[in-house]
């Protein structure tokens, strides 16, 4: 049993490198070891009981599992918190993994530590992130084809993408055949990807993630959505309150407040990058046209209402936002859905307070209070 043993490990593509201390903070060891898993286990295994801390990164999931197993302690601290490493002046991979082992010693709180999702969360993660790089690939792919057409003088319809590849070649300038006809066959093999991904979202949604049903409640969310926000959060009750799931993935602003000074920054673009961009997406349907009337609707106009591209802007991040928070209520609370919940609460408020002033009326005046309601 190693105890009071701490380690800081600097993770590389290649190789990783690794400062042990012990107890007085001396360093026992300093060495580096191919980035393998066999080899990590094998190093780990001479430290059980250990405490290692490294930033999260490419291979900081997989090695976190391996040196668990070995029978260490891990705790993966947040880049973003972590300046004194990546702002240092003498930086380098052995610096790095000795700033390390001296954070976790001190104050382990420093590191700010992530959690790591779940391997199969991971596998099935990978579906969904698939699919938006086929979606983004096809994009630039037909964005090149209405490119190339607009070129010579030409423009092809409009059309959904899903559509496009059959469309395009009956409008296509002859002269463009030989060019394009390539980059069309791999657009409609794309679109027959993507719906093979839809499928398999669809049948993970049904059999394996129910709880995407209470998500999908919501007019703009769909399964793709559900099921990223589910697997990214893993577990709702992580979260003591709903309102940190925004601050949680980077909606929430900055704050820079010192004396009487407090700016008014931009949002943090914390956590999960890919959830975020979903999450907004969701609310551009929220605000367009095509959406029916809703909380969430209500709260974005009337901040898009003040005018400006600016206020638009800060109208589809506060939806994304307060969005973020409402899926996780339906979550915890598996209740269905009102889209005029906040509305209808405010209403009958409206109406108890109305009742109980006619009750402390006579008979006459009630009665004429209660005509006039």
């Amino acid at each position: 049993m190693k105890d009071h043993i701490t380690i800081g490990m600097d993770l590389g593509d290649l190789e990783n490198h690794i400062v042990v201390m012990d107890a007085e903070g001396t360093e026992i060891e300093v060495t580096s070891i191919a980035n393998t898993k066999e080899r990590v286990r094998e190093y780990f295994s001479r430290f059980p009981g250990a405490m290692v801390a490294m930033e999260a990164g490419t291979h900081s999931n997989w090695i976190s599992r391996e040196i668990k197993e070995a029978g260490c302690d891990v705790l993966v601290g947040n880049p973003r918190k972590l300046r004194l490493i990546w702002d240092s002046t003498d930086k380098d991979d052995e610096n790095d993994a000795r700033l390390l082992c001296m954070i976790c010693r001190l104050e382990p709180r420093l590191l700010w530590p992530i959690r790591h999702r779940e391997l199969e969360s991971q596998y099935d993660l990978q579906i969904v992130k698939s699919r938006q790089i086929l979606v983004g690939t096809r994009t630039k792919l037909i964005n090149h084809v209405r490119g190339a057409v607009k070129a010579v003088g030409e423009r092809l319809p409009g059309c959904s993408a899903d559509a496009f590849a059959k469309r395009a070649v009956e409008d296509l300038p002859d002269e463009l055949h030989v060019a394009l006809d390539g980059v069309l066959k791999i657009i409609e093999t794309l679109t027959e990807q993507i719906r093979h991904q839809d499928r398999l979202i669809a049948h993970l949604c049904r059999e394996r993630y129910p709880e995407t049903a209470l998500l999908s409640q919501v007019n703009g969310v769909g399964p793709v959505t559900s099921l990223a926000y589910v697997l990214t959060i893993e577990d709702p009750e992580r979260f003591p309150k709903s309102r940190y799931v925004g601050s949680y993935l980077g909606l929430t602003p900055k704050r820079d407040q010192s004396g009487q000074t407090d700016k008014q920054l931009k949002i943090t673009k914390a956590g999960d990058t890919y959830l975020r961009t979903l999450l907004v997406n969701c609310s551009n349907y929220i605000l367009g046209p095509f959406a029916p009337d809703s909380d969430l609707r209500r709260h974005g106009l009337k901040i898009a209402a003040r005018g400006g591209e600016n206020a638009r802007r800060r109208a589809k991040v506060a939806v994304a936002r307060k969005l973020a928070v409402l899926l996780h209520r339906l979550w915890m609370n598996k209740e269905p859905y009102e889209r005029l919940y906040k509305s209808i609460n405010k209403q009958n408020h409206k109406n108890k307070a109305r009742v109980a002033g006619t009750m402390s009326l006579s008979k006459p005046e009630a009665a004429v209070a209660m005509a006039a309601g």
